[in-house]
C-alpha cells in the first residue's frame, strides 16, 4: 500500500470525486453533459469513449487538483484507458496528487426485503490485481436500501463487509457504500438500522485494518459521528444521492467530519458545448463549493 496515499486518504483536506458512472448510468450522465444518445446510437465502445473524454476533460482541467480533490473513484473502463499517455489512475496520483479508487461492483440485484444487494463479482480477484498494478489505492462497491427492513439491511451490511474482507486481503482499502435511497418513505429509520449494522461489523475488524464508508447524507444530523471517530474507519464520505449540489452541500455542512463523494452534484452545470474557459470556471465553482462544505 502506498503510504503517501494512505496519509492523504486519512487526513488530507478535500473531497472524493465520484467519476465512476458505469454502463447503466453512463447514458444519463452523457445526456446531462449535453451529449444525446444519438451521438453513439447504441454503440457501447463509442459511448464509453465519449464518457472518457468527459472524465479526462475534468481531470486535466486546471481546476481539478489535489489541493481540493482528495481522491477520485474510477470505472474499470476508465482505469484501463490513458490520459496524456499515462494510465488514468497513475495520472491522478503522479500529475494531480489525487488518490485513485476503483468501482468494483457489477450492479444491483433485483429488490428483495426492501433492498438491492450487489450482483455477484466472480472476477474480483483479477480486478483487484489489475487495480494494484495500476496504482489504485482502494475500491468502492454500492448497494441500495429502499425501506427500513432489518433483514434486508443486515443482508446488505453482511455482503458489503464480506467483499470488503476480500479487498483488504488484496492490500487495498474498501469503500463500503450501502446507499439509502433519498426518496425512501422510511429513510430516517433505515439509517438508524444501517448505523447499527455497520457498527456491529466494524468492531469485528482486526486492529490493523481500516475501511472507508460512503453513506447517504442522513436525516438526523451527525448520525454517523461514532463511525467517523472509530479507529477502524479511515474516512466517512457522503454521497449526494440525487440531491442538488446546493442541498447536498447544505446537508454536508451540518454533518461534522464527513467529506463529500459527489457525482452528479460535482458535474452539475458542465456541458460539452462549453469552451475550455467556461468549462474550467464552472468546474472551479463546483469544486470550491464542495471543498468548503467538506471542510466545514
Amino acid at each position: 500500500m502506498n503510504e503517501e496515499q494512505l496519509d492523504k486518504a486519512r487526513s488530507g483536506r478535500g473531497f472524493i470525486a465520484a467519476l465512476d458512472q458505469s454502463g447503466g448510468s453512463t447514458p444519463k450522465a452523457l445526456t446531462l453533459y449535453g451529449i444525446d444518445e444519438s451521438a453513439y446510437a447504441g454503440d457501447d465502445d463509442k459511448m464509453f469513449a465519449l464518457m472518457h473524454e468527459m472524465r479526462a476533460r475534468i481531470m486535466t482541467s486546471p481546476a481539478f487538483g489535489g489541493d481540493r480533490v482528495l481522491g477520485a473513484i474510477l470505472f474499470e473502463n476508465t482505469m484501463e484507458r490513458d490520459i496524456d499517455g499515462v494510465g488514468t489512475a497513475e495520472y491522478l496520483w503522479s500529475r494531480k496528487q489525487v488518490v485513485p479508487f476503483l468501482k468494483v461492483d457489477k450492479g444491483l440485484a433485483d429488490e428483495a426485503d426492501g433492498v438491492q444487494v450487489m450482483k455477484p463479482i466472480p472476477d474480483l480477484d483479477d480486478v483487484l490485481a489489475r487495480a494494484t498494478k495500476h496504482g489504485v489505492f482502494g475500491t468502492k462497491m454500492r448497494s441500495v436500501i429502499k425501506l427500513a427492513n432489518r433483514d434486508g439491511i443486515e443482508a446488505i451490511a453482511q455482503q458489503q463487509f464480506d467483499v470488503g474482507h476480500q479487498i483488504l486481503a488484496a492490500d487495498l482499502v474498501p469503500i463500503i457504500e450501502p446507499e439509502v435511497d433519498i426518496h425512501s418513505p422510511e429513510k430516517a429509520e433505515a439509517e438508524q438500522l444501517l448505523r447499527s449494522a455497520i457498527q456491529n461489523r466494524i468492531v469485528q475488524l482486526p486492529a490493523d485494518q481500516q475501511v472507508m464508508l460512503k453513506l447517504t447524507l442522513p436525516e438526523q444530523d451527525n448520525l454517523y459521528t461514532e463511525l467517523i471517530e472509530h479507529p477502524r474507519v479511515l474516512r466517512v464520505a457522503a454521497l449526494s444521492g440525487g440531491y442538488s449540489r446546493e442541498e447536498a452541500n447544505d446537508r454536508l455542512r451540518r454533518n461534522r467530519g464527513m467529506i463529500a463523494s459527489f457525482s452528479r452534484a460535482l458535474t452539475e452545470g458542465l456541458s460539452a458545448d462549453q469552451d475550455d474557459d467556461d468549462f474550467c470556471d464552472t468546474l472551479d465553482t463546483s469544486i470550491q463549493s464542495i471543498f468548503e462544505a467538506s471542510s466545514a
